[in-house]
């Protein structure tokens, strides 16, 4: 046996994209494909080595940053929504310089700010949630004190595609001179193409810095995150020395950092616009509705009524049909409270996948 195929073997023990129905990620697009090859060898850690992907960089942080009402953006593109939240709260404790910091976030905040807490060293405050799963502002407001350095709010939470309050968020941060960090790691793609789109972005005057990634509803190679600021000052503010490289300074968590994301993230949104981005926005909005219907007629109820293309769906026994769906190679996640199974139609969700799949599921019930 060659190398190759006995990487084939490897490969074809994962379960394709076809039978996930609870990834935030997806097939990547043809064309992000073929620019991730072109830009395989590339390493923006050492940027004078690589001119031509630094300023395809600049262009994508651009056209991100139109997307999210920001005309002078500043930022870059990272593994992921972990490290772009690491990055956003690490700039608002450089800038704040508290003794002992401390963030508010929802309790719906996805587990990085864990790791947040682990690494930065911070107090993680987690403010309740009210009926439709919204961060209370006023919770919000009774645990911020003197050492608070930033807020966070999610724009597409990671268990039900909920968008937190920003709007009313960003007055309390402007009120008290905080930090305003959102969490757009899967809404960032998603909201702004649809029909009526939640002012979630820096249209806010309190919002300083969104985690908006690529490589989840942009369609962009593994790994795609980004992290963008609204004043260079954050970003000057992670800065460290780099004497043996071809820049003097870097601002990344990562030091060797590939170029690939940069260039298929940039790929997509330059080949489909705006325009594209929006058609397939509105064709998981669509199988959403599909999966909503056919869950219905089997009695499943939506924890609440979509937001985008995630939902949750009630059931005291989803662990056990998560368990048997598994079984049978189909993928779906359970969330804790409430109950229920978990959801995301991404663009490989089709609604052939979801008939397929609603087959399996009632033979599981039988």
């Amino acid at each position: 046996m060659n190398v190759l195929e006995e990487l084939k073997k490897f490969r074809e023990m994962d379960i394709p994209y076809s039978r996930v129905l609870s990834s935030m990620c997806t097939v990547s697009h043809e064309i992000a494909i073929k620019a991730h090859q072109l830009f395989i060898n590339t390493n923006l850690g050492d940027p004078g080595i690589f001119p031509g992907t630094v300023e395809l960089e600049k262009r994508l942080i651009e056209m991100i940053g139109e997307l999210l009402h920001c005309k002078t953006p500043f930022g870059y593109i990272c593994s992921g929504g972990t490290e772009a939240n690491i990055q956003g709260i690490r700039s608002a404790r450089n800038i704040k310089t508290k003794n002992k910091p401390n963030i508010v976030i929802p309790k719906t905040a996805h587990f990085s700010f864990e790791k947040i807490c682990d690494i930065l060293r911070i107090e993680v405050r987690r403010a309740d949630v009210d009926e439709s799963y919204k961060v209370e502002v006023g919770e919000v407001e009774s645990l911020i004190d003197e050492n608070t350095v930033a807020i966070v709010g999610i724009a597409g939470t990671t268990e039900l595609g909920q968008i937190d309050p920003i709007v009313e968020l960003s007055k309390l941060a402007e009120e008290k001179d905080i930090p305003l960090h959102i969490d757009a790691a899967f809404g960032g793609l998603v909201i702004p193409f649809m029909d009526k789109p939640y002012p979630f972005d820096f249209i806010n005057k309190g919002v300083t810095s969104i985690t908006i990634d690529p490589h989840k509803m942009g369609m962009a190679t593994i790994p795609a995150g980004g992290i963008v600021f609204r004043d260079e000052k954050f970003l000057k503010s992670l800065e460290v020395e780099t004497p043996y490289l071809t820049s003097r300074m870097q601002f990344t968590l990562t030091g060797t950092r590939p170029g690939t994301g940069v260039a298929s993230a940039y790929a997509v949104l330059r080949a489909l616009g705006f325009s594209g981005m929006r058609e397939i926005v509105k064709q998981c909005l669509k199988n959403t509705k599909i999966l909503v219907e056919e869950m219905s007629q089997l009695g499943f109820e939506p924890v609440i009524k979509p937001v985008m293309n995630v939902v949750a769906f009630r059931s005291e026994n989803a662990e056990d049909l998560k368990s048997e769906l598994y079984r049978r190679r189909w993928v779906i996640s359970t969330i804790r409270n409430p109950k229920a199974m978990r959801f995301v139609i991404m663009p490989h969700v089709t609604e052939e996948v979801i008939k397929y799949f609603i087959s399996e599921l009632k033979e599981v019930m039988k």
